[in-house]
């Protein structure tokens, strides 16, 4: 059975294999009408592939096939009505196999309505009361997905990042942000600077309403292997009252694009906490800024838009463009785990997940002094305490030495060594609680100078005893960031991850970058360096048979407009005696740009008509025809009429002179044809058959044509004549004006 897609403003109507459909009849209705009247219908169709689909003739506003045939799959544009129109529903009838048809039938029908239109895919979910019980504890994981194999058009190499994630969790009291709704100046911050200090501020502001600010690490760059980089993550509390959670992240670069969640309930209707929620995200634009691509210039939107999902349809630059509609592919991914609940819980449905949760594995040092001349393998996990009892041990983890580079460099210890405590008890004296790891450090409360930052944990078990628990749960202590404030002083964000290095082998070099967030306030330029970079040591050159340089950039596309296709190459750096290199050297790509312009094309001028006056002043016409109209700007079509003026004698003034002088030219053209029709030496050679009737004129009014032909009936064996051919006459008709 066929089905109906609705896809942003494209409509699809498809067939899997091994079914399929020969005609179909597609039309848009608005709710609860038949469609017998003109008003019933919505919108407007737009056809895409003319081979394969047109306007009904006896109902323009319905779409059908072109000719009838085996197919899976159509798909034609539908521009929505405007705004207060209601609810649409789009239906299909198709003919399947043999006189079947199918109407009115779920795959074959969808209802929209003016939400779903205006933001695709995204739902207005109700929001709740919340009947659950105590509190729960969640981590959010962010995996950003966004990356030049995923997104390859136009993708910024150099400085791709996925800003600091902020958030919340919060009662329905307050938004964070929201589809349809206006940016707040932090959001704004946030989508064009990257920067989470004002939406912090804001969220604080919001004391009663937010139980946890979720915080989480910038990333740069925008992706790295899980083996490479741990994906960044912040733990949250929610309870009865304040049960929903947001966060947004910037895309960097981008005018104001942005990936995150709104109002996500944790709460269920059996009055408990989800365990588990896994949300893939798209891109989002915040309408503060109307660029079109990743590193377009700063361009405000005025008056400010609604928060709405970017499309692949928004504009042909832009990174996301599909000519077909299709959905943009997903940037990121995002994972809240419940690892922890606290209080009396009362939901109806039990549990099947332990609320008990093992230690957090410890963060890795902040520091790594290992010289990069030492190459090693990964530290084994932390072996089990020394002491079984509550006296203080040590736990030890390794590591291997795989190569020492440099013989004259020493290479560190390959064991490390940490204190620790028997199982079951705790570092804190006289406390019976067990406490969770230390959540890394918030970002400090100010951009310039003296300010404050936090960090949080939480009691993982209370005191077997029932006391309470009196360690501490959340620290705060002074930050300073650029102590030498002044007019002149930028902002920059974090360094980013460091680049590859620039060798395979060998010595080589690798770099990494910032961004200016914030200009000076005097207007003075940024004095603060954006670029670093220092040398990195490769395993030796002789033992990788196949070197090669870094890809260059992917040159321009083959045409100005329309589809075609770019490149890039790389080099063989390696000597061709190290051994034979399979990789390839040269990449190629399909690229697209605007449409190209077509211009006006139009037939050869037809033959001069016969004077439209027997005598005195008249006038002679010709025609041409337009073939192709113009398209996507091309030149216009020019005149397609053009006249002359023409004289064949002076009228007599005597009406019967001139009645008699015209019945003998008429009666002269009459004898003159009828020989042309019997007598065969008219065209030597051959023996031609009487003029056909003229055909009907092509214009009713304003100059149209009309033809009739001579054609041969008979030709002469022994003719050397070459002129014997069919013949054709071409004149002017109903040349009154309209």
């Amino acid at each position: 059975m066929p089905q109906f897609t609705h896809l942003q403003n494209g409509v699809t109507l498809s067939a899997a294999p091994p079914s399929y459909f020969r005609g179909f009849t597609l039309i848009a209705l608005k709710e609860n009408r038949e469609g017998d009247k003109e008003e019933d219908h919505a919108g407007t169709f737009q056809i895409i592939d003319e081979e394969e689909t047109q306007f009904m003739s006896n109902c323009p506003v319905a779409v059908t096939e072109s000719t009838p045939r085996r197919r899976t799959r159509i798909q034609v544009f539908w521009i929505a009505p405007p705004a207060g129109t209601g609810c649409v529903i789009l239906k299909a009838s198709i003919v399947q196999k043999r006189i079947i048809y199918f109407q009115d039938e779920g795959s074959l029908t969808k209802k929209l309505c003016e939400q779903d239109s205006t933001f695709d895919g995204v739902t207005d979910k109700p929001i709740l009361d919340c009947c659950a019980c105590g509190t729960a504890k969640y981590r959010l994981t962010f995996y950003g997905n966004w990356s030049e194999k995923t997104h390859p058009k136009d993708y910024p190499r150099r400085a791709n990042h996925w800003s600091a994630i902020i958030g919340g969790s919060h009662s329905k009291n307050y938004v964070l942000w929201e589809y349809g709704g206006y940016a707040s100046e932090g959001v704004k911050q946030v989508a064009e600077l990257g920067s989470p200090v004002k939406m912090e501020e804001e969220i604080r502001q919001q004391s009663d309403e937010v139980l946890t600010v979720i915080k989480a690490k910038a990333q740069w760059p925008a992706w790295q292997p899980l083996n490479v980089r741990a994906a960044p993550s912040a733990e949250f509390s929610v309870d009865r009252t304040r049960h929903l959670m947001s966060f947004l992240t910037m895309m960097g670069p981008s005018p104001d694009w942005n990936v995150g969640l709104s109002a996500e309930d944790l709460c269920t209707k059996e009055c408990g906490w989800v365990q588990k929620v896994v949300q893939d995200l798209i891109p989002w634009d915040a309408g503060t800024d109307s660029g079109v691509t990743y590193e377009s210039p700063n361009k405000p939107t005025i008056p400010q838009e609604k928060i709405r999902p970017l499309t692949s349809l928004d504009h042909p630059q832009s990174p996301f463009y599909d000519p077909e509609g299709g959905s943009i592919t997903q940037v990121a991914r995002v994972v809240i785990e419940r690892i922890a609940r606290k209080g009396e819980q009362c939901n109806i449905v039990p549990d099947n997940v332990d609320d008990i949760v093992a230690d957090l594995a410890p963060e890795e040092k902040d520091e790594d002094d290992t010289p990069e001349t030492c190459i090693y393998s990964n530290w084994s996990p932390w072996s089990a305490c020394s002491s079984s009892t509550c006296d203080k041990g040590k736990r030890m983890r390794q590591r291997m030495l795989k190569a020492q580079l440099d013989l004259s460099v020493p290479c560190p210890d390959t064991q490390d060594f940490q204190p620790c405590m028997g199982p079951g008890c705790s570092d804190e004296d006289g406390s019976t609680c067990t406490m969770s790891e230390w959540i890394t450090w918030s970002p400090c409360s100010i951009s310039c100078g003296a300010g404050m930052r936090s960090r949080e944990r939480y009691v993982k078990q209370f005191p077997e005893d029932g006391s309470v628990c009196t360690l501490p749960t959340e620290e705060t202590e002074k930050c300073t960031v650029n102590e030498e404030c002044s007019p002149s002083s930028c902002l920059t964000t974090e360094w980013g991850e460091w680049d590859e290095c620039s060798a395979t082998c060998g010595m080589g070099m690798k770099k990494r970058h910032r961004m200016v967030k914030m200009s000076p306030a005097d207007g003075s330029m940024c004095k603060a360096e954006t670029s670093q970079a220092e040398k990195c040591m490769m395993p030796e050159c002789h033992t990788i048979p196949c070197l090669l340089s870094l890809w260059s950039e992917w040159s321009d596309c083959s045409v100005t407009c329309g589809k075609g296709m770019r490149t890039r190459q790389r080099m063989l750096k390696s000597l061709a005696e190290l051994g034979d290199c399979n990789e390839e050297l040269e990449q190629v790509e399909k690229c697209m740009l605007p449409e190209c312009p077509i211009d006006c094309e139009l037939t050869e001028w037809s033959q001069w008509s016969e004077c439209n006056k027997s005598c005195g002043k008249g006038h002679m016409i010709r025609t041409r025809m337009i073939q192709m109209e113009p398209q996507f700007g091309g030149a216009p079509c020019p005149e397609t009429v053009q006249r002359k003026k023409c004289r064949i004698r002076k009228c007599l003034r005597n009406p019967s002179l001139q009645n008699l002088r015209w019945r003998e030219a008429r009666e002269s053209r009459r004898s003159e044809q009828l020989r042309e029709e019997s007598d065969g030496d008219q065209f030597p050679g051959c023996r031609m058959r009487p003029w056909t009737a003229w055909s009907e004129c092509t214009k009713l009014c304003g100059g149209g044509i009309q033809e009739r032909y001579m054609t041969v009936k008979k030709r002469f064996k022994s003719s050397q004549f070459t002129s014997c051919k069919d013949k054709k006459e071409i004149r002017a008709c109903n040349v009154h004006p309209c």
